[in-house]
């Protein structure tokens, strides 16, 4: 598995960290690095379904066995997730108990709806060059072929180095690459140690609505200026900001990537957690089901898509190769 400069910073503090420190010892486990591999252009997403449930472990040992090209024009990083219940059923003494799929849609106010198109398994590709990602994803595809099929495929670049296509900055509450882990990873002796739950889903933009908007309108959607990303201070209550409030929820690991065509388009949402509730609680009050007050940001984004992925460890990847 490569992995640029970015990546291999944020695995040299986890595996140079102790366990008092909260940190991971290098004899131990280790994160797949695809997660921390910021500065990626290139993304891919493809969510495969088994085709025959009885042949389960010959479907996760053929995904678990993905390498990268021998190629010298660009390297490719990996994340492999799986389905909460499949991975339960593969590697039971991994797997957290409390960790399951994005198995019904939630309902929230106003007629508002998050789908669930909860798939098997993941593997999101990402690089510098889209050409070697195109590649590498026929290869992953061909390799599977007759043991799953592509149910999703979102293929995604990033705006402006560091905005989605509302044109705001995305990520402002991210950690650093030093703090990262402690947000994303399940933590040295528990079940899923240095793995992760990644919420997937795929956003799509009201471009029209949203840019008819004036921008002092859209700050107060956000609730943040659409220049340099500060918070306002009086931020109303149904603020993209006040409703996934991070120090109300608890802290993820954002790797959001716009994606889709010129009048078509929106976000992939990419969050890492080392705990569920985390994501579910956010999503739950983006829907409104916290406060009775939902997310204005849903007024003008439509989610299409929603799994739960659980991303183990790379050495419990590679006991099923």
């Amino acid at each position: 598995m490569t992995v640029d400069a970015a990546g291999l910073e944020a695995r040299a503090t986890i595996t140079g960290r102790s366990a008092e420190s909260g940190g991971y010892n290098a004899s131990m486990y280790t994160p797949q690095a695809g997660i921390f591999a910021l500065g990626t252009s290139s993304h891919t997403y493809l969510e495969f379904d088994i085709v025959d449930a009885k042949k389960r472990d010959e479907f996760v040992s053929t995904i678990s066995a993905i390498r990268e090209p021998r190629t010298t024009t660009g390297g490719v990083n990996f994340v492999i997730g799986f389905r909460p219940e499949l991975w339960r059923d593969i590697a039971p003494d991994d797997a957290p108990a409390d960790v399951e799929g994005f198995n019904h849609e939630i309902r929230g106010t106003e007629g508002f709806v998050m789908p669930s198109t909860q798939h098997d398994a993941l593997v999101w590709l990402s690089g510098s060059a889209y050409d070697v990602i195109f590649d590498m994803a026929r290869s992953v595809v061909r390799d599977l072929a007759g043991q799953a099929t592509l149910g999703e495929e979102t293929s995604s670049w990033p705006y402006r180095h560091d905005r989605d296509l509302t044109g705001f900055i995305d990520g402002s509450e991210n950690p650093t690459l030093l703090d990262a882990p402690i947000s994303a990873l399940l933590p040295e002796g528990v079940r899923g140690a240095a793995g992760s739950v990644l919420l997937l889903q795929k956003w799509k933009h009201k471009a029209g609505e949203w840019e008819a908007l004036p921008i002092d309108q859209q700050e107060r959607i956000m609730g943040r200026t659409k220049l340099d990303s500060v918070e306002l201070e009086n931020k109303p209550l149904d603020s993209h900001v006040a409703r996934t409030d991070q120090d109300e929820f608890g802290h993820i690991f954002r790797r959001n990537m716009p994606y889709g065509s010129v009048d078509d388009h929106g976000t992939m949402f990419v969050g890492f957690s080392a705990d569920q509730r985390r994501l579910s609680r956010m999503l739950d009050s983006m829907a409104g089901l916290v406060t009775g007050s939902r997310d204005a940001l849903t007024r003008y984004t439509e989610p299409l898509t929603g799994s739960y992925y659980f991303v183990p460890s790379v050495e419990r990847l590679r006991v099923l190769r």
